[in-house]
């Protein structure tokens, strides 16, 4: 038999900021939404953000055999439900031809091979405006894109994308819509270092929810469960908003977007206007679905998402002692002042420049007066660890890279955090072994949702007596951690041997 492929699930993605939702996935979002909703004549669709049309294909395909019942007449049915029952805004102009062709069978709502005959307009209800940025201070009011970046000519994409570019969505189709879902774009170049980016997919789900439909669902990066980078109003409006009534979680990108690796993981959600309480949270992982557990978005104590159900438990268990945050003892990003592209420093050591330093790339020497804060630390014993994780989100992870011991006069660049100061080696070899069990980074894991690692990324690790070392045994049988538990520490995080062991 031969095979013949959905082409929507052979696209290639533009790029890891705009990525093509595959029609499988597209069907386990529409699957949270209640079965009636096909039954519905009346019923609205709207995806805000259409890039091949997968969704509002997929949805006409429900609609198509739920209501063949009310409107026997095939042609009449789609007429009806192409017409007055799916819309779509396109994010280029590109997408909006791809989104037609998908949905209307050609790439013209009124062209001869489109399956729907009550169009007048060649855009039909999948519509594409160019938009161009609203400018403030050198960034856009509406999507803080940056003005460097993004005020080009007329024969490039602005990426102003309509449905955030305006004070008033409802006017853009003059109705009231039951039902949003989508894949958002997720950044934007900020015009920063290298690669850097400001999340904005969270601006899309805030514009649906001023919609007020009856339910939501979007797929976005996961790393707004623990905020940063303009997230954390997000995070803090999300977690306490009582309508959000499921979450799929899935830790490693792979599972939804072959191919693509966002870090931290992605997610989508249903928001139910009429729900009030606990969230169904279910955990996809390596191709196999978790137990759905319903549970608060916020865990008592918490100020994040902890996005594993089987952690809860333990995570109870170690609040339970309330002990000291490790978090008190770690850094703030550039411990010492010093970026990361630092170059005044000699390679070879003199009576100036005696004060080692560790950096990425080539180590070298610099003298007292060039270290911009924290002085006082560089007479004593420290722990260093990179900033960034190492790898890739496929677990069992690392989570962290080996922590190093730094004897006095040393100091380091933002590559890494401190850890301390120690008043001698053997404290700070001690942190080094509690910092390398698996608990250790396990509690780390239960925030960490992107490539950094930053202060408050160890809120939830419990601080020790550093006076002795520390095994995941003793730390197990601490916190009374049961082999269930251990078992699914061990599934999510690695062993690491340190150098010196």
């Amino acid at each position: 038999m031969s095979y013949n492929p959905d082409v929507l699930s052979c696209l290639a993605n533009l790029s890891n900021d705009e990525v093509f939702t595959p029609p499988n996935l597209a069907n386990q979002m529409l699957n949270v939404f209640p079965k009636e909703l096909w039954n519905n004549k009346d019923a609205k669709f709207l995806d805000p953000v259409s890039k091949s049309g997968v969704f509002l294909r997929e949805i006409a395909k429900r609609l198509m055999v739920g209501l063949e019942k009310q409107i026997p007449n095939k042609e009449k049915r789609i007429n009806h439900i192409y017409k007055n029952q799916l819309y779509g805004i396109s994010i280029t102009e590109l997408t909006s031809l791809l989104s037609r062709r998908s949905v209307y069978c050609s790439k013209t709502a009124n062209g001869k091979y489109s399956v729907c005959e009550t169009f007048d307009d060649a855009q039909g209800n999948i519509i594409f405006k160019r938009i161009e940025h609203k400018w403030q201070n050198g960034k856009c009011k509406f999507c803080g894109a940056s003005k460097e970046v993004y005020d080009r000519g007329a024969t490039l994409e602005t990426y102003a994308y309509q449905f955030i570019h305006t004070d008033k969505p409802e006017k853009l189709f003059n109705m009231k819509f039951d039902v949003i879902v989508g894949n958002p774009p997720y950044q934007l170049s900020d015009g920063g270092a290298e690669k850097s980016a400001s999340p904005i997919y969270h601006k899309f789900v805030e514009q649906a929810i001023k919609l007020n439909p009856r339910y939501l669902s979007m797929i976005i990066p996961a790393r707004w469960y623990s905020g940063g980078k303009g997230l954390d109003e997000f995070r803090n409006t999300i977690l306490n908003d009582k309508r959000i009534s499921a979450i799929h979680d899935f830790p490693e990108t792979s599972d939804c977007f072959p191919g693509v690796n966002i870090r931290g993981g992605v997610c989508y959600f249903l928001w139910d206007k009429e729900h009030k309480g606990n969230c169904k949270v279910t955990t996809h992982k390596s191709g196999n679905v978790g137990e759905t557990v319903e549970r608060p978005l916020l865990e008592k104590g918490s100020g994040v998402f902890i996005r594993y159900n089987e952690a809860i438990s333990i995570l109870r268990k170690v609040q339970k002692l309330k002990e000291e945050s490790f978090s008190k003892i770690v850094s703030s990003r550039k411990p010492f002042g010093l970026a990361t592209n630092f170059t005044a420093f000699s390679k070879a050591q003199s009576v100036k420049k005696n004060i080692y330093l560790y950096r990425f790339g080539d180590n070298g020497y610099i003298s007292k007066e060039q270290i911009e804060k924290n002085q006082s630390w560089i007479k004593d014993f420290k722990v260093i660890v990179p900033y960034a994780s190492p790898g890739s989100d496929v677990y069992p992870h690392q989570i962290l890279s080996k922590p190093i011991v730094a004897e006095p006069q040393t100091i380091c660049t933002e590559t890494y955090l401190i850890v301390g100061p120690f008043s001698s080696k053997k404290r700070a070899k001690n942190t080094t072994s509690y910092m390398s069990t698996m608990f250790f980074r396990f509690m780390v894991l239960l925030i960490k949702n992107t490539q950094h690692i930053t202060k408050t990324t160890y809120a939830f690790v419990p601080s020790q007596n550093f006076d002795e070392p520390w095994t995941d045994e003793k730390l197990y049988k601490k916190y009374d951690i049961n082999n269930e538990e251990i078992a699914f520490i061990e599934t999510l995080i690695r062993p690491m041997k340190l150098d010196n062991e």
